[in-house]
């Protein structure tokens, strides 16, 4: 039976690794952190899974207030597990007190926020207790599906890197929406980029972790990057922040009645042969009807295959493989594709939308959404603990990322410094 510790949770994700009751954990559950809205929001999400109708937990929190939650934690050790979601700013050395310590750990992205950070996620996937990043879309059907189209030779035929990148990624959120209809609530902190991370570490994350799967490893190396900031309006800021005014610490940020937040960057890098943009941009709102978009282009010698969640798909994801060359020979090679995969995918169907464009539908869930993926993480963790499973190749995956991310911050602090 595993204890989990929760260090600082002053993110949602912290809360979602308790959405479904494991067997091999422990309900009662220790959470070190300091007073404040941010505690008081992971506690009341804890008792909404456990007054829920279907599938109620029972989790039993054991607060531990403290002015210093780390040295406090380290000094009790209530567990084996330390879940940390929340301030970005120093996590890598938290992460790495913890590891030094023996205890296992859960970690949400990112782990960088400056390059020296990097020093201290080398030490924390060195070897002892396992050090795992909350890294969840590996897990999406939709990703998981592209993956395999793209893994198909008669398909996809490997990458084409020509004169555009084989790989473009472009993933584009807002400061200020709605989730499940209610207005979404974001500390202060999450608008400084010294504590939150900015554009080149925080959703890049994400990206270069993508495309490592989609090229099956290799090590990344840096071309270029560029940052740059969004002006969020100060009345935005308080209303998503619930803060009466901006910070001292945030002062030098503001230019008349915005703040600036750099937030977005722009990653050309080379991996596995492969050259690679990445994009990650900051919007103030989501606009009416609207929510966040991304946008994934995977540029095969023999077809493209992409996966779109834009305005001009009705802001609904669509999987597309068009092909590059032979259409016929596209279209026997994706049914062929598509009948090997539906053991996995069972509702999994195409249409043709023009000549050699085919649309996929993926089918109806199976793997309860994205917010049921972090419980499986952390049960995945704790069933490599039990039986002595080292991943090896993950942890060094995971070094090569931050070790590019890291130049990508270097790379972008003069525009950080200039005020772009």
């Amino acid at each position: 039976m595993h204890t989990l510790a929760f260090l600082d949770p002053g993110h949602f994700h912290a809360t979602l690794t308790l959405r479904e009751r494991g067997a091999a954990v422990s309900p009662e559950i220790f959470v070190y952190a300091a007073a404040g809205p941010e505690l008081d929001d992971f506690l009341a999400l804890i008792g909404r899974f456990n007054r829920r109708a279907e599938r109620p937990t029972a989790w039993r929190p054991r607060v531990r207030l403290s002015a210093d939650p780390l040295a406090h934690l380290l000094a009790e050790r209530p567990g084996d597990v330390v879940v940390v979601a929340g301030r970005n700013g120093g996590k890598a050395r938290a992460i790495e007190a913890l590891h030094a310590a023996g205890l296992h750990v859960l970690a949400d992205k990112p782990w960088l926020v400056e390059p020296g950070d990097l020093d201290a996620i080398r030490a924390s996937l060195a070897g002892g207790a396992l050090v795992r990043e909350m890294m969840t879309g590996r897990l999406d059907p939709a990703a998981r599906l592209m993956k395999r189209l793209i893994d198909e030779p008669g398909l996809f035929g490997g990458f084409d890197d020509g004169p555009a990148p084989a790989i473009e990624q472009e993933s584009v959120h807002h400061f200020e929406k709605r989730v499940d209809g209610v207005p979404l609530r974001r500390p202060w902190w999450y608008f400084d980029s010294r504590v939150q991370g900015g554009g080149a570490v925080d959703i890049p994350t994400h990206l270069v972790d993508q495309a490592q799967w989609w090229v099956d490893g290799g090590v990344p190396r840096l071309l270029s990057a560029r940052g740059w900031s969004t002006r969020v309006p100060l009345d935005v800021f308080e209303r998503v922040s619930g803060a009466p005014a901006v910070p001292p610490v945030l002062a030098p940020a503001v230019e008349g009645r915005a703040l600036r937040v750099f937030s977005n960057a722009e990653l050309l890098y080379r991996l596995a042969g492969v050259t690679a943009r990445a994009v990650a941009r900051w919007e103030v709102s989501t606009p009416p009807g609207g929510g966040d978009t991304s946008r994934v282009v995977l540029r095969g010698r023999a077809a493209t295959v992409s996966l779109v969640q834009a305005a001009e798909t009705g802001f609904r994801r669509r999987l597309r493989v068009e092909a590059r060359g032979d259409a016929a020979a596209t279209a026997r090679a994706l049914a062929i594709a598509l009948e090997a995969a539906r053991p996995e995918f069972p509702g999994v169907a195409q249409r043709r939308c023009g000549d050699g464009l085919h649309e996929i539908t993926v089918g109806a869930r199976s793997d309860g959404g994205h917010e049921s993926h972090f419980a499986l993480l952390l049960a995945e963790l704790l069933g490599w603990i039990d039986a002595g499973h080292r991943p090896d190749a993950l942890a060094a995956r995971t070094l090569a990322k931050y070790a590019v991310l890291a130049e990508a911050a270097a790379a972008t602090a003069a525009d950080a410094a200039a005020g772009r």
